[in-house]
C-alpha cells in the first residue's frame, strides 16, 4: 500500500488528521525567555588607597611568574610543578574530555551511517493479521522462514530549530571553560608553591634567629654559673637562665619539624617524593617591590580565569536554555536503508532481486506527556541563573581579592617597619641590662625578660615578613597571573 492510499482510508484520514493538529499543538513554546536579575555596577577602579598601589594600567597579573618572581630556586620549583603536578594534570585531561564533547555535538548534526547485518527468524500465528506468506516475485514461503539483510543504514535529524546548534555552542563554551579552569588550577599551583617556599625560608630565618639567640643564652648561663661560684649570683638565677636556654632549643626543634613538613608539601606540589628542596636568597635578602602595579579591574577581569570560566558557563548554559526550548518544536528526521535482502543467504549476491531500498521521513513533538521537556527546560533555566549569579560571584571575588592584598602590603610594610625599630630598641635595651647585671644594678629577671623580648621580636619581624611576601604572591594570583608562561 502506498503513502497517498494510506490517506486515502476514511478511518485513517482521521488519525492522520489527528497526529497533525498533534504535532502543531506541540509547536508552542511554553515557557518566556530568561530575564537576568539586576546587579551592581563593575567599578571601574580598584577601591584602595594605598600608597603600595600603582596607577599604572599594566598590572603585575600580566608578567609570566619567571618575570614576576626573581628567585631563581623559586622560579625552578615553579617549573617543575607545572610540568608533573597531578591536579593540573587531572586538568588537563579534562580539557580533553570536553573537547570530546565538542565533537560529540558537532556529529549530531551530521547523518549517521551504519553498516548492518542481520539474520531472523518468524513464524507467525495463523490469525496473525501480519505476516509473509509469499515473496514480492509471488512464490509461497511457509509460516516460519529466515530472514536476511546485509547493507546500510542511515539516519538524521535536520536541525530545524537551532536544537542541535545550540548544543554544539554549549559544548564549545564548555571547551573554552575547562581550558580557563585549567589555568585555574596553574594560578594556584603557582600561588601554593610560591607560598610554601616563602613559608621555607621563614622558618630558616626562625631557626637562625633562635640560633643567635641560644648561643647568646648559653653564654649567659656560663657567666651566671661562674657569678654564682663567686657569690653574685643564686641557684635560682642559673635555673632561670638555663629555662630560657631550653625554651629556645625546643623553639628550634618545633621549627625544624616544620620545615620538614613544609618540604613535604612541596615535594607533593611538584609530583614527587620527599626530598630536600634548594633555596635560593635568605628571607632577609628577598626584596618586596616598593610600589605594586594593580592594573585596571577590566584587565583583572579577561585575566582572571575563575570569571573567564564563569563568563563560558554563561553562555554555555544560555545555549541550553535555547535546545530546550526548542525541545517544544517538532523535530524532523531522515531515515534510509540500502542493501541486500532474502530469505536464503544463497540468495542475497543476485541483484537486483535481492536489493531494497528505503526513505523516511518523520516529525516528532511531545503531545501527552510534556513534563519531561519541560522539567528539562526548567532545569536549564535554573541553571542559567546560577550561571549568571555564579559570574557575579567571581567578579566581586576578584575585586574583595585584589583591596584586600593592596591593603594588605601597605600595612604590612608599616608593620615590618615598626617591628624591625622594636628589634633594634629591645637589642640596645638586652645590652643595657647585660651591663647593668654585671654592674648589680639590675636583677637577673630583668635580663631574661629582655632576652625573650628581643627573641619574640626578631620572631615576628620574620613573621612580618613572611606575610608581605604572602600577601603579595595572593596578589599576584588575583589579578590573573601565574597561567602565562
Amino acid at each position: 500500500m502506498n503513502l497517498r492510499s494510506f490517506f486515502q482510508l476514511p478511518a485513517r484520514r482521521g488519525l492522520a488528521t489527528l497526529a497533525l493538529l498533534a504535532l502543531l499543538g506541540g509547536c508552542q513554546v511554553a515557557a518566556p525567555r530568561l530575564t537576568p536579575p539586576r546587579t551592581a555596577r563593575v567599578p571601574v577602579a580598584f577601591a584602595t588607597a594605598t600608597a603600595t598601589a600603582s596607577a599604572d594600567s599594566a598590572g603585575i597579573g600580566q608578567l609570566s611568574w619567571r618575570r614576576f618572581f626573581a628567585d631563581s630556586a623559586l622560579v625552578a620549583l615553579i617549573d617543575t610543578a607545572v610540568q608533573a603536578n597531578p591536579d593540573l594534570l587531572i586538568a588537563m585531561q579534562r580539557v580533553e574530555v570536553a573537547r570530546a564533547g565538542v565533537l560529540v555535538a558537532r556529529g549530531a548534526l551530521l547523518p549517521s551511517v551504519s553498516a548492518v547485518a542481520t539474520g531472523g527468524f518468524d513464524r507467525f500465528a495463523d490469525y496473525a493479521a501480519l505476516g509473509q506468506t509469499s515473496t514480492n516475485d509471488g512464490r509461497e514461503l511457509p509460516n516460519g522462514v529466515p530472514n536476511f539483510f546485509l547493507g546500510l543504514s542511515s539516519a538524521w535529524e535536520i536541525d530545524l530549530w537551532g536544537k542541535l546548534r545550540s548544543r554544539r555552542e554549549a559544548a564549545f563554551a564548555r571547551l573554552l571553560g575547562s581550558e580557563q579552569g585549567r589555568r585555574l588550577v596553574q594560578t594556584a599551583l603557582v600561588a601554593q608553591v610560591a607560598s610554601l617556599y616563602y613559608e621555607l625560608l621563614t622558618y630558616d630565618n626562625q631557626l637562625v634567629v633562635l640560633g643567635k639567640n641560644g648561643a647568646l643564652q648559653e653564654r649567659a648561663v656560663e657567666i651566671v654559673k661562674l657569678q654564682k661560684k663567686g657569690g653574685r649570683a643564686t641557684e635560682l638565677a642559673v635555673q632561670q637562665f638555663a629555662a630560657q636556654l631550653l625554651r629556645t632549643r625546643s623553639l628550634e626543634v618545633e621549627a625544624d619539624q616544620r620545615i620538614a613538613a613544609t618540604e613535604n608539601a612541596l615535594n607533593r606540589l611538584l609530583g614527587r617524593y620527599p626530598q630536600p628542596i634548594r633555596r635560593g636568597r635568605p628571607l632577609t635578602a628577598q626584596v618586596v617591590p616598593a610600589a605594586v602595579a594593580a592594573g585596571l579591574p577590566s584587565a583583572m577581569l579577561l585575566r582572571r580565569p575563575d570569571v573567564q570560566q564563569a563568563e563560558l558557563e554563561l553562555v554555555a548554559t544560555r545555549a541550553d536554555v535555547a535546545a530546550a526550548r526548542a525541545a517544544f518544536l517538532p523535530s524532523l528526521t531522515l531515515a534510509s536503508y540500502l542493501g541486500v535482502n532474502a530469505y536464503s543467504p544463497a540468495l542475497l549476491l543476485p541483484t537486483p532481486s535481492s536489493l531494497t531500498l528505503g526513505l523516511l521521513a518523520g516529525l516528532t513533538a511531545p503531545v501527552l506527556n510534556r513534563s519531561l521537556v519541560k522539567a528539562s527546560y526548567g532545569r536549564a533555566r535554573a541553571q542559567q541563573q546560577a550561571a549568571y549569579l555564579g559570574y557575579q560571584k567571581a567578579v566581586q571575588t576578584g575585586f574583595e581579592e585584589v583591596t584586600t592584598n593592596l591593603r594588605g602590603l601597605d600595612n604590612y610594610r608599616r608593620v615590618a617597619d615598626l617591628r624591625q625599630q622594636e628589634v633594634a630598641a629591645l637589642t640596645r635595651a638586652v645590652n643595657v641590662s647585660n651591663t647593668l647585671y654585671r654592674a648589680s644594678y639590675a636583677n637577673y629577671l630583668e635580663v631574661v625578660t629582655a632576652q625573650r623580648s628581643v627573641l619574640d621580636a626578631e620572631l615576628s619581624l620574620t613573621a612580618a615578613r613572611r606575610e608581605q611576601f604572602l600577601l603579595l604572591t595572593d596578589l599576584y594570583r588575583a589579578l590573573g597571573g601565574g597561567w602565562s608562561m
